[in-house]
Parts: structure tokens; C-alpha cells; sequence
């Protein structure tokens, strides 16, 4: 009983801390996603806006050989142990030896990229052969590159910051971020619109954007925001140090594993640019989507759920964290349905949030062609943020590399299977397949290993929930269908005579756009909210009913 009521207390913290992280979630994901309206706005789904993301790619490898995303798991449960002992200026000492360390190999990482910029693009984007495109994908490489210290630097004195307790300036780092790549990139959008083209101003100008904002909201706010916690940084290297062999220790499986975060970036650009221009943007902005509910979902359930899960893991408690893990779970399914709204909706979403400037009518049709492919993976992707944290609670880094690599690995297939089928929806469709190879072989192995006797709870959920959301998804489609006509013989979205086909977004507008999107989201919730009644399933009518508690306390 006491075990029960313990529980009990644990998913009800846990539910709060996941409330409080989707709101800082949501927000950063819709700054986010002005930045990808801003890029749409300025390249549209050109060969452009394809250079500008493979410019990333090599950035993106340097700050995973030095792990700045995995400071959260590495470095603060070090340096917090030294504050707890009250031995901080040790701490410092540490801290320094690793700043020092591992900021040098970046600097001499990203010299030596910078020198074969043109060889490491070739590499990694085979398929991006014309010339002119080529040249600029390397200029913005070697553009973004050095923004690459400025996130480890960052990583670093956020970490201190956040060991001290203190998040409003970490907080700002992001916005700053995203705020100067959309001025870098619109101040370069203007230039080129008033110049000409001949400047390339166009999409470098976001560029710029990204070292500039990466300089501002994460080195130098940070900078100030770590000192006035009493940072404190010696010239000191000391590879023998115990703490020191301890951080690379727990930070090597986190560089040599392929997370599907990481990988899925690598890999849509990789094959995309064997596809025709404009393929690579496209794939992004769908990408962007359904990071949102992601980000929403797994990676704020995710953040929340694992300060409970390591606790647990401390106290030996394995049942109580299995039985938070495939609670936790089955709540994350939840997502399907509503991934399964975001595919009916694929054109209207596109429409509402990217058709504008550059972006054409042709590029909202090649980016809604893809989405549900990329959609299908949603709840893989969140999914994986959770079960991963299972093993970083018991402190297993290296099983999840491990076997994220082998996953990787062995998805390649896949890819070039679909790519020659189906073509950019193709690349989609093997990320979510891959994405639901990693998971779900995750979780497998998980209840291995911890005896999970709640598991199979969780696989008939699973089945019962893909069944419930193909009807609903089915129902809308066929609604839709039929709303259409509706809107063309009343208002506004479509012109008279028009084959009511996917092909009249063509004459949609904003207006007949946002009818049709609340029409059908008020039809998904009622179908929901039915559906959890109906066949009882009750993770839906509490999810339901504390939405509805809160609304009501806030009206």
C-alpha cells in the first residue's frame, strides 16, 4: 500500500514537472519555428535553402565529438558533487581542466575542418553536384563552424549556472539565438532583394545569423550569467585527473553512439542529396513539424521524468521505475492521434505556417507530400527520449550507443530501398521505420533486463491506440473531403468548379485554411474524448479531464 501511495506521489510530481517543461518546451519550439517560417519566407524549398542545411552538417559532428548536448548527464552530476561537499574551488579546478581540454581539440577540430571544408561536404552530400550550389554549401560551412565553440563554451557556463540554481539567463539563450539568425537572414533576404544576386547575400545571411546569435545568447550572456555565479576558470590541463577520466568515461559512449536525433539530421541530408533541389529543404520543414510535438511531448515528459527515474534507480526500486517508465509511456502514445490530425491537416499546416515569400504553391505540395511519412515516426522519436533515460538512470551510457549505432546501421537499407521508390517522402518514411527500430528494440531489451512484467500493458495499448487513431485519422480525411465543397459554395477557399482533389490548395486561402484546420480539431477532439469513453480507455479520459480542470481554472 505504502509502495502504491509512493508511486502514486511520483507520477503526480512527475506530471507537474512535465507541465512546467512543456511550457518552456512550447515556447522554444515556437521560436523555433519562426525561424523556419523566416527561411521559407527567404528561400522557399529551393537548392539555396539545401545548401544552408548540409552547411550544418559538419558544425553539427563537431559539437557531438565534444558532447555539448549531453552536459546535463556529464559534467553537472560532476561539478554538483563537489558544490553538495563543499568543495568548490576544486570544482572549479575540474571544471577548468575540462573546459580547457576539451575547448582546445575543438578549436583544433574545427581549423582542420575549416581547411577541407570542400572535401567533408563531397563526403557527406555525395548527391549535391551543381557548382554553384556546392560552393556556397562550403562557404556556410566554413561560415557556422566556429559557432561550434561558442555552444561548448556556452554548455559549459550554462551548466554552471544551472548547478548554482540559476535559469533565467540560460533561459534567454535560445531566444537570442534564434533571434539573430532570422535578422541575419532577413537582413540578407533584403540586401539581395535591393542589391541583386550577384552579392549572395540570400540565405548567408543566415549564415551569419547563426555565429552571431550562437556568440551573443550562448557565450557571451552565459559568460556573464556563470560569473556572477563565481565562476571561476584556471589555466590548468591535467589529463591524469580521476574527475577528468571520469567525464570522458561517461562522455565517450555519448560521442561514439548515433542517437536518432543526431543520425536523423546526417541521414535526411545525406540522401537527400541524391534527390531533386529543393528536396533537402522540404524534408527539413516537415522535419520541424513533427519536432514540435516531440519536443512537446518526449522531450519535456522526458527532461521531467528522469531526475524520478534516477532516484528510483538509486534506491534500488526497479519495479516502481518500470512501472513509471510504462506509465509514462502509454501516456506518450497519446501523440499518435494527434500525429495522425497533423497528416489530415498536411496541407493546411503547411499552407498557414510556410506559404509566403519565396515559398510557392510547388514547395507546399512537395513539403505536405511528406509530412506523414515524417509524422508516422512522431511517437518513435518522443518515445526513444524517454527509454534511453531509463538506462541513464541505472548510469548505463553505453548499451544505448551502442545499440543506437547497430540501429543506424542497420537502417541505412532502408533508406536507399524507399529513396529509390518513393523519392523525398521515401527518405520520411525510412527516419520513422528507423526511428521505430531504435525504440522499440530499446524498450525490448529493456524488459529484459529489468524484468518488466508491465510490459505487455504497454504493447496491447500501443495496438489498441494505432487501431483508434487509422478511424479517426480516416473519419477526418473523409469530413474533410467533404468540407470542401462546403467552403467553396459559401466562402472562400476555393474557386467554383474546382476538382475537390489535394490538388485545390492551390486556390486555398488563409481564411479558408484556418475554417477547415478548427473544423476538423474540433471533430478530432469530440472524436477523442468519445473514443476514451467508448472503449474506456483510460488514459484518455484522465489526460482529458485534467485539460479540461485546467482550461476551466484559467477562464
Amino acid at each position: 500500500m505504502e509502495n502504491m501511495t509512493q508511486n502514486s506521489s511520483t507520477l503526480k510530481k512527475v506530471g507537474v514537472a512535465s507541465l512546467i517543461m512543456m511550457a518552456s518546451v512550447f515556447s522554444s519550439r515556437v521560436i523555433g519555428l519562426t525561424r523556419e517560417m523566416a527561411i521559407a519566407f527567404a528561400g522557399g524549398a529551393r537548392g539555396d535553402v539545401d545548401a544552408y542545411q548540409i552547411a550544418f552538417i559538419i558544425p553539427e559532428i563537431l559539437n557531438h565529438v565534444v558532447a555539448s548536448g549531453f552536459l546535463s548527464v556529464t559534467f553537472i552530476p560532476i561539478f554538483s558533487s563537489y558544490i553538495a561537499n563543499n568543495k568548490e574551488e576544486d570544482g572549479w579546478r575540474v571544471f577548468s581542466i575540462i573546459f580547457n581540454t576539451f575547448g582546445m581539440m575543438l578549436i583544433i577540430f574545427i581549423s582542420v575542418a575549416f581547411y577541407y571544408s570542400p572535401e567533408l561536404v563531397r563526403f557527406f552530400a555525395p548527391g549535391f553536384k551543381d557548382p554553384q550550389l556546392f560552393n556556397s554549401a562550403v562557404k556556410m560551412t566554413r561560415i557556422i563552424m566556429p559557432a561550434q565553440f561558442f555552444f561548448f563554451a556556452g554548455g559549459m557556463f550554462m551548466a554552471v549556472q544551472f548547478t548554482k540554481e540559476k535559469f533565467f539567463i540560460p533561459a534567454l539563450a535560445p531566444l537570442l539565438y534564434n533571434i539573430g539568425i532570422i535578422a541575419g537572414g532577413l537582413t540578407g533576404f533584403f540586401l539581395e532583394s535591393r542589391i541583386g544576386t550577384s552579392l549572395s547575400f540570400g540565405m548567408e545571411g543566415f549564415a551569419w545569423g547563426v555565429l552571431v546569435g550562437a556568440f551573443l545568447g550562448n557565450f557571451a550572456l552565459q559568460y556573464i550569467g556563470a560569473k556572477q555565479t563565481g565562476m571561476k576558470i584556471y589555466p590548468l590541463f591535467n589529463l591524469k585527473h580521476p574527475e577528468f577520466i571520469k567525464y570522458v568515461w561517461l562522455t565517450i559512449p555519448l560521442i561514439v553512439g548515433l542517437s536518432m536525433t543526431f543520425s536523423t539530421e546526417i541521414l535526411l541530408k545525406y540522401f537527400g542529396s541524391f534527390l531533386s533541389e529543393g528536396s533537402i529543404a522540404a524534408l527539413n520543414y516537415s522535419l520541424r513539424i513533427m519536432f514540435i510535438l516531440v519536443g512537446i511531448f518526449g522531450q519535456a515528459v522526458g527532461v521531467a521524468s528522469y531526475p524520478f527515474m534516477a532516484n528510483l534507480a538509486s534506491l534500488g526500486k526497479i519495479g516502481e521505475l518500470n512501472a513509471l517508465l510504462n506509465t509514462t509511456l502509454k501516456y506518450l502514445l497519446l501523440v499518435i492521434p494527434i500525429s495522425v490530425l497533423f497528416m489530415v491537416l498536411r496541407y493546411e499546416i503547411v499552407f498557414l505556417l510556410f506559404q509566403r515569400g519565396r515559398f510557392n504553391i510547388d514547395a507546399t505540395r512537395i513539403t505536405a507530400e511528406i509530412l506523414p511519412f515524417i509524422m508516422a515516426g512522431t511517437f518513435a522519436f518522443a518515445a526513444q527520449t524517454v527509454v534511453v533515460r531509463g538506462y541513464y538512470a541505472m548510469q548505463n551510457t553505453w548499451f544505448p550507443a551502442i545499440f543506437g549505432t547497430i540501429a543506424v546501421v542497420g537502417s541505412l537499407p532502408l533508406f536507399f530501398i524507399f529513396m529509390r521508390w518513393l523519392g523525398a517522402p521515401g527518405v520520411g518514411l525510412a527516419l520513422s521505420l528507423s526511428a521505430f527500430i531504435n525504440s522499440g528494440f530499446l524498450f525490448v531489451l529493456w524488459n529484459r533486463r529489468s524484468g518488466n512484467r508491465g510490459a505487455g500493458a504497454v504493447y496491447i495499448f500501443t495496438l489498441k491506440i494505432i487501431v483508434l487513431s487509422c478511424g479517426i485519422g480516416l473519419i477526418l480525411w473523409k469530413i474533410r473531403i467533404m468540407f470542401i465543397p462546403f467552403l467553396q459554395s459559401i466562402v472562400l477557399g476555393f474557386s467554383d468548379g474546382l476538382d475537390i482533389t489535394d490538388s485545390a490548395i492551390e486556390n486555398l486561402t488563409i481564411l479558408g485554411a484556418l475554417t477547415i484546420s478548427a473544423a476538423i480539431a474540433i471533430l478530432f477532439a469530440l472524436l477523442f474524448v468519445l473514443s476514451g469513453v467508448v472503449f474506456k480507455i483510460e488514459e484518455i479520459t484522465i489526460f482529458t479531464s485534467k485539460l479540461r480542470r485546467r482550461f476551466i481554472k484559467r477562464v
